[in-house]
């Protein structure tokens, strides 16, 4: 079978991660990045590949199969879109888009155009996401009552910088909650209604730099998250499951799920329980490490399963749709902030 030619559009903080996984990945061919900034031909070099300015330049010189977009988030719907146009199946990174309107029409036109369009919220393959799901799936902490999640680091004055300088006004509930929304919503269902509270300003920039979230979830399952982009802290999914390699490994637990037979730590994968006991709040509890077997990392995952949608073989796993709930459920916690009010989440992926 041939191999399937994978463009890389934006070479910013995420583009050459998935650059890497594309050149490794023996059914894929890395056809060339996508970035106007004259810096990115040295990326170009360092993977022995072709660099072009933009995409209206790589659809006139060559036409891969596929692309996977890395832009800065407020592009995303219009670069999508160029490279539907041109025949690609799309990739593109999360968030699907910086509202919920334009979303709906990328997800509308890749429907128009009979193109197969994802979005890539890859921790949908981590090993401890799936070892979580199974557990819970499977009733193991028996019905879930509640979840309470972490996500507090500290961003550089880099980071907010040129060519990045967009970070200023882009914050952690679009960059960063967004993933821990689609995270939860894969393990727990439909987020119906939020509440939230912003965290102090320390930088003075537009975006927020963090808030405090109650959630509840169709089933009944209630929840709180703590965002933070300007806390240091070993508490967030990066440092927990050492999934990004810039980032040290703290392995501290970011998520706890209860239920009615006990409850789960992840992804130190701790699941407490009162085993063959009835349970009493002074029996002694018992403490079980659950073991997730290695796997390959979720961008290279992710990418296999970008293949096998491509040639027609699978369904997409985090399709447009899944993106744009996320998205939705992160416009509210916005609109929560600003109006200090709960804010009932309407669904628009049915």
């Amino acid at each position: 079978m041939p191999t399937v030619k994978i463009a890389i559009i934006g070479t910013g903080l995420i583009g050459p991660r998935h650059a890497m996984a594309v050149r490794d990945n023996v059914e894929t061919e890395l056809a060339c990045i996508v970035d106007p900034n004259p810096a990115a031909q040295s990326i170009a070099e360092e993977l022995k590949t072709t660099r072009y300015e933009s995409v209206r330049a790589m659809l006139k010189a060559c036409k891969p199969d596929a692309a996977i977009v890395c832009t800065p988030n407020q592009s995303h719907v219009s670069v999508s879109k160029e490279l539907i146009d041109g025949g690609l199946h799309v990739l593109v990174e999360k968030p699907i888009s910086i509202d919920v309107a334009s979303g709906l029409s990328l997800i509308k036109y890749a429907e128009y155009r009979s193109t197969s369009l994802l979005v890539g919220h890859h921790r949908r393959f981590n090993r401890y996401v799936l070892a979580a799901k199974e557990i819970v799936s499977t009733n193991r902490i028996g019905r879930v009552i509640a979840v309470s999640g972490l996500w507090a680091l500290y961003k550089p004055p880099e980071y907010f910088e040129a060519p990045m300088e967009w970070h200023r006004t882009a914050g952690p509930i679009s960059i960063n909650l967004v993933h821990e929304v689609d995270i939860l919503q894969f393990l727990f269902g439909a987020i119906t209604r939020v509440h939230a509270e912003k965290t102090i300003s320390q930088r003075g920039f537009p975006a927020e730099e963090g808030a405090a979230i109650l959630l509840r979830f169709e089933s009944g399952t209630v929840g709180t998250f703590v965002l933070s982009d300007a806390a240091p802290s070993p508490f967030n999914f990066e440092s927990g499951t050492g999934e990004n390699p810039t980032i040290p490994y703290s392995g501290q637990d970011v998520y706890r799920v209860f239920g009615t037979q006990g409850v789960l730590s992840v992804p130190d994968m701790i699941l407490w329980s009162y085993g063959q006991e009835d349970k009493n709040w002074t029996a002694q509890m018992l403490a079980e490490k659950v073991n997730v077997e290695n796997q390959q990392t979720p961008f290279e995952l992710q990418l296999r399963h970008f293949v096998s949608v491509v040639r027609g073989q699978s369904r997409p796993i985090c399709s447009g749709m899944d993106g744009l709930s996320a998205v939705t459920v992160c416009e509210a916690v916005v609109q929560a902030i600003a109006t200090g009010l709960p804010v009932e989440i309407r669904n628009f992926c049915k």
